[in-house]
């Protein structure tokens, strides 16, 4: 008697481009993870070092302050904290963006007129040269001491990187594409926007991560001469009171807030440069 034998189920093998996808996007997992916990792991490792010197030399607390008290100031007074930061954020915001719509203002005249580059760009390189802690008081004598100078200090320090950046980004042009555009009869504005505007994008956004926490330095700065509000107002008191837990409180805030300026950059750049890999 014959006996019908079943048929082994065959299943296809897995495509080599299959494969080569999996282990990309394994690869491109791995990456990510590591982009995450390194900064993590790096900040561990500052605050072990931090708690061992103070913990090994038997630092005095008024002058260095251990994590853990820094940390119960942090809870202990963070509404006081939340409160100074609101107005340090928000002149680090104006400052961010007037400092930056005129550096790519000044950029787009300097990338149109080279007569105006060789005239005025010494004179700015010569106006960065001064230090920030210089042009404080004198923006201060000028505009009082209201929010005014501080925007304006947090706009200063801004504006000479992102106007260096945009000047290197408007003139990396292909002249193979800039000849194509000229022989298809493109007007300056559509040279400008579909062009220089899209090969400028990466120099900006390197910029406006610079410009992100530098706003935030200059807002500081600005607050040290003559605010009563702001976390530079509050390093101030908490140095002359010898109150060191409370100092780098404050400076970790200012530090915080830096790098949410700095991630939003980064968001908007992975959301407007599509074509920028991932790893850069």
């Amino acid at each position: 008697m014959l006996m019908s034998l079943p048929f082994a189920e065959v299943h296809p093998a897995p495509a080599a481009g299959d494969e080569e996808q999996a282990r990309f996007d394994s690869m491109q997992l791995r990456a990510r993870w590591r982009r995450r916990l390194m900064p993590a792991i790096g900040i561990t490792g500052l605050i072990a070092l931090w708690w061992a010197v103070v913990a090994g030399f038997e630092v005095r607390p008024f002058i260095a302050p251990s994590p853990w008290a820094v940390a119960q100031t942090l809870f202990a007074k963070r509404d006081v904290l939340l409160a100074n930061l609101l107005p340090t954020a928000g002149e680090a915001l104006g400052g961010f963006l007037i400092g930056n719509l005129a550096a790519i203002a000044v950029a787009t005249l300097f990338v149109h007129s080279r007569r105006l580059q060789e005239i005025f760009f010494p004179v700015v390189v010569m106006f960065n040269s001064i230090p920030v802690v210089a042009k404080a008081p004198i923006l201060v004598l000028m505009m009082g001491n209201g929010v005014e100078p501080k925007i304006a200090i947090a706009a200063l320090v801004c504006f000479f990187p992102t106007l260096v950046n945009s000047v290197r980004g408007l003139e990396a042009v292909n002249p193979q594409a800039m000849e194509l555009m000229r022989v298809l009869s493109a007007s300056r504005s559509e040279i400008f926007f579909k062009l220089r505007l899209f090969c400028a994008l990466p120099y900006l956004f390197s910029a406006l991560r610079i410009a992100a926490s530098m706003a935030v330095i200059g807002a500081v700065v600005g607050e040290w001469i003559g605010a009563t509000q702001g976390i530079g107002a509050m390093i101030i008191q908490a140095t002359y009171n010898f109150d060191s837990a409370l100092l780098y409180a404050a400076i970790i805030m200012s530090a915080c807030l830096s790098g949410c300026f700095f991630m939003a950059i980064v968001l908007l750049e992975r959301a407007i440069i599509r074509w920028h890999p991932e790893s850069a």
